[in-house]
């Protein structure tokens, strides 16, 4: 059967048309080794603090380094371990001085700026598994608890590569659940932080991605009223 040559002409143009954004889809760039500006200026600070095995770690990025954890939450053991910008692979990197102080718990908070770099959320679930792993290993008596991520409000518009991005935020907080099976305890914080459309909730937060007082005491309320502290 012969088909008209403008037929076929439109079945290539279509063919190469969709490979192309495949490609383009496959290109897209992401980098492990990206580190914040006072990344080292802040793990040196942190090596310098004196250890104690009943010391509370509240790990993560700006989010988690927005509060006075110790202050917050009458808890004069809390260290914070926040680091603006930072990533799972920086988390990773700077982890030995977190497992070295062999820590009573450990609250972790990370992966929102892994998806604004473009980051496979594949390799930030399995970084969520090696910071597990390596924690349990490094340091067995330490309790490992995993926050889901917080939703972003992109009518705020400031953190434009955080936008969009709603469903690798779903995805990884479905996968953030399962890790209960590695034994780790999940504090689902995404639902008690959403409003009517599904966004952070506006009064929560400064710019719709950080959040202000109301936000902690939020944050403070879940963990003290479900016995996580």
């Amino acid at each position: 059967m012969k088909y008209p040559l403008n037929l076929i002409k439109v079945i290539l143009v279509f063919f190469f048309t969709t490979v192309v954004v495949q490609l383009k889809a496959q290109e897209v760039k992401w980098d492990s080794t990206y580190r914040p500006g006072k990344y080292k200026e802040q793990v040196t600070k942190f090596m310098a603090e004196t250890k104690s095995k009943k010391d509370i770690v509240f790990l993560g990025n700006s989010i988690t380094a927005g509060t006075d954890w110790a202050k917050l939450l009458n808890l004069p053991k809390a260290k914070n371990r926040g680091i603006s910008g930072d990533i799972t692979f920086g988390v990773l990197e700077r982890l030995d001085e977190v497992i070295a102080r062999k820590p009573a718990k450990v609250f972790v908070l990370i992966g929102i700026n892994d998806i604004s770099r473009n980051i496979p959320d594949s390799l930030i679930l399995r970084n969520y598994k090696r910071i597990i792993d390596r924690i349990r290993s490094g340091s067995k008596r330490t309790e490992i608890y995993f926050y889901t991520l917080l939703p972003v409000n992109s009518s705020f518009g400031k953190f434009k590569n955080h936008y969009g991005k709603d469903e690798h935020i779903l995805w990884l907080n479905d996968q953030i659940r399962k890790l209960s099976a590695k034994k780790v305890t999940i504090i689902d914080l995404y639902p008690k932080f959403l409003d009517e459309n599904n966004h952070l909730k506006a009064n929560l937060t400064k710019d719709g991605l950080h959040l202000i007082s109301e936000g902690y005491q939020l944050w403070a309320e879940i963990l003290k009223s479900g016995g996580y502290l």
